[in-house]
């Protein structure tokens, strides 16, 4: 791809750095930027800025947060017996979205791939289970909210594993055909899940 500019072509080099975005749309984007005036480009910039300086991780749950704790465990609205263990912060915001779960959350970081260098300790496994022995059976149960695939039911089991110590139950989301989704075209994992995972008809 040849550039007009060095400038330009160092912002775009930096952009497609994200992930989702390639060559095309990072160029697409550096020359919305360029045409706008010079004052919405520093707000960009400072935005990002000041998100890089002073966002925080929750010291209980290490979701993202403005402050030590976050908005979340500082509620009293909040179910503090019920605890749903998460990947990343996207997936807290994604199980918000559904306005479903009245409980507390714990992020990961991630989730145990050997493939990937990925350990126990690389996560925020040992915090999880100090969390509940500290509270003293305050936690009446723990969903494990990972993503189905082998790695998050290797970290599932692990997790499962360290709290059998504990008095508290530990579930898993559930696992099927999704609204609207036709059998034909699921495939045999899931659908074999959805079997083994019926619920009463009611």
């Amino acid at each position: 791809m040849e550039f007009p500019s060095k400038l330009i072509e160092d912002a775009v080099n930096e952009i497609a750095k994200l992930p989702g975005i390639g060559k095309k749309t990072a160029l697409r984007l550096v020359l919305h930027l360029v045409k706008e005036n010079k004052q919405k480009t520093a707000s960009l910039t400072d935005a990002l800025s000041k998100m890089r300086e002073n966002i925080r991780f929750c010291k209980t749950c290490h979701n993202i947060s403005d402050e030590e704790e976050c908005s979340i465990c500082r509620s009293h609205r909040r179910d503090k017996s019920l605890l749903c263990v998460v990947e990343e912060s996207k997936d807290v915001m994604a199980i918000e979205n559904t306005s479903q779960f009245i409980g507390v959350y714990h992020v990961l970081g991630g989730i145990i791939s050997p493939m990937n260098g990925i350990g126990p300790s690389d996560l925020k496994i040992d915090s999880l289970v100090d969390r509940v022995a500290k509270t003293q059976g305050e936690i009446k149960e723990i969903i494990l909210a990972v993503s189905p695939t082998m790695e998050g039911d290797t970290t599932a089991f692990y997790i499962n594993r360290r709290l059998q110590q504990y008095p508290v139950k530990v579930t898993t989301i559930a696992r099927g055909v999704s609204v609207g989704g036709d059998l034909e075209y699921t495939d045999e994992i899931t659908l074999g899940r959805s079997i083994l995972g019926r619920i009463l008809f009611s």
